[in-house]
């Protein structure tokens, strides 16, 4: 098992704050298109300071059982989730909370540029995520933090998968 780094919240905004700042200093998106589920906090904060409608595209990796730690085959929704109007996919900023090995935010942006309601709009797509591991062949345009390792992320709302409402109605 790889090692962890363990993020607080606290580390989490701080990070989201950065990307925010190297945004906002060489970028002007029209929208922001967040990568469900690790996107959603951070695509959350990111809208609220820069200002811009946001879109999610929802993604799930099936692996085959006994193979939770590796990624598998990407299946796609089959529609982007958004109210932003067509003209704001001029220049999207495509997120994600990391790049682990580079798959995900390289068959995402092949989908959106391919995505019928929306690909005669865009004209530019740059990605971003707050971590960027040393094994990842993909390179974000803009990443809070480069790993010179490749360790377990454990974020900050992680431990809910472990928990059931019923541990969460007895702590309460």
């Amino acid at each position: 098992m790889a090692d962890k780094l363990i993020i607080s919240f606290k580390e989490y905004t701080q990070i989201v704050e950065k990307l925010a700042i190297q945004i906002h200093k060489n970028y002007n998106p029209t929208v922001l298109v967040g990568i469900m589920r690790g996107a959603a906090p951070i695509i959350d904060i990111l809208s609220r300071v820069l200002k811009l409608p946001i879109a999610y595209i929802v993604i799930q990796s099936y692996s085959g059982e006994g193979m939770e730690d590796k990624q598998g085959q990407l299946m796609f929704a089959r529609e982007i989730s958004s109210l932003a109007a067509d003209k704001d996919f001029n220049r999207v900023l495509l997120i994600d909370d990391l790049s682990d090995t580079g798959l995900t935010l390289n068959k995402s942006i092949e989908w959106l540029k391919n995505y019928g309601p929306t690909k005669n709009f865009i004209n530019e797509v740059k990605t971003a995520c707050l971590w960027k591991k040393k094994s990842s062949t993909f390179e974000p345009d803009f990443c809070s933090v480069r790993l010179e390792h490749d360790p377990w992320i454990v974020q900050p709302t992680e431990h809910y998968e472990e928990l059931s409402i019923e541990d969460i109605i007895k702590r309460n």
